[in-house]
């Protein structure tokens, strides 16, 4: 069997001509022409999209500083000046301020909780073999199949009988049931990446199970915290079913339902101007937490895949 050496590359020091490859014409323009109409078509979709989402965000914001007048006069005019007092009458007339406070009792212990019982409950299905592993996985996953409407019913008389009916904790159990399968579902599959390696050196050194997840494996998953907090914060401070049903002290309510009664009533008074501006209030949250934690959002999604 011959095999053919190839040639060595003759130095430019030795003065000899080197010959050139050429390469087929038309080619790289073809390549370059075909990614440069992809890109102009995708940066198009992401500009629509973009357009569609935020316009609306910046005009009920605008709209938040009108008054009534100019609401339904000139639309989408720009405020002849900035009415503060829109602000301060929904604060304070439209009770926003104690739907505020609930809210923020609310989702705040659920978070927690969710977060707490959510990651030490995924480490355990992620990094132990024992009978029923899976099982208790399957079940968690089953759980986000589950549609709540199915449980309303059966939820309030439980919840009732155990004389958590029209508490802020009772309502924060009942968060923390509803959020806990997405979180466990998200937390197993992302403990599953972290290197074992840490861990059985903390078990080599003495450390026990409880301090090896509270001090090395808990801040290892600092993105997948922060990226699941986020879902769960959304979900949570937009839920209006739940305390619907499971809320009806008015002294109870949370911002959705606050928002509902304040678009009754203000409907009825004309005050659209306070309910513009009750609404900027309970949308700023939730618009400040993923501005903040945008980039530990992405780092938390793409981390399974990069490793």
């Amino acid at each position: 069997m011959k095999t053919t050496d190839t040639p060595a590359p003759v130095p430019a020091e030795s003065g000899l001509p080197v010959a050139k490859i050429d390469t087929p014409a038309g080619k790289a323009p073809r390549e370059k022409k075909e990614g440069t109409g992809l890109n102009v078509f995708s940066h198009g979709i992401l500009v629509i999209w973009a357009f569609m989402v935020v316009m609306p965000l910046l005009w009920a914001v605008m709209t938040s500083f009108k008054d009534d007048s100019s609401i339904f006069g000139s639309p989408w005019s720009l405020p002849d000046k900035l009415h503060f007092d829109n602000w301060a009458r929904a604060w304070t007339d439209a009770n926003m301020s104690d739907y505020f406070l609930n809210t923020v009792l609310v989702v705040g212990g659920s978070l927690i909780g969710t977060l707490v019982l959510g990651s030490m409950a995924a480490y355990v299905l992620a990094r132990f073999d024992f009978p029923g592993n899976r099982f208790i996985y399957f079940l968690f996953i089953g759980g986000m199949s589950f549609p709540i409407m199915l449980a309303l019913v059966p939820l309030f008389y439980v919840v009732n009988n155990m004389g958590l009916l029209n508490t802020i904790h009772g309502l924060i159990l009942v968060y923390i049931a509803y959020s806990l399968p997405f979180t466990v579902f998200f937390l197993t599959a992302f403990f599953r990446t972290l290197p074992t390696s840490v861990a059985e050196a903390a078990f080599v050194d003495g450390a026990s199970h409880s301090r090896t997840f509270f001090q090395i494996m808990l801040p290892m998953a600092k993105p997948g915290l922060i990226s699941v907090g986020i879902f769960n914060f959304l979900g949570q401070w937009n839920q209006y079913m739940l305390p619907t049903v499971l809320n009806t002290d008015p002294d109870k309510r949370v911002l959705t339902q606050g928002l509902v009664q304040l678009a009754v009533s203000q409907g009825y008074k004309g005050d659209w101007s306070g309910l513009f501006a009750g609404l900027v209030m309970a949308m700023l949250p939730v618009l400040a937490a993923y501005i903040v934690f945008q980039r530990q959002v992405v780092q938390g999604l793409t981390a399974g895949a990069l490793k």
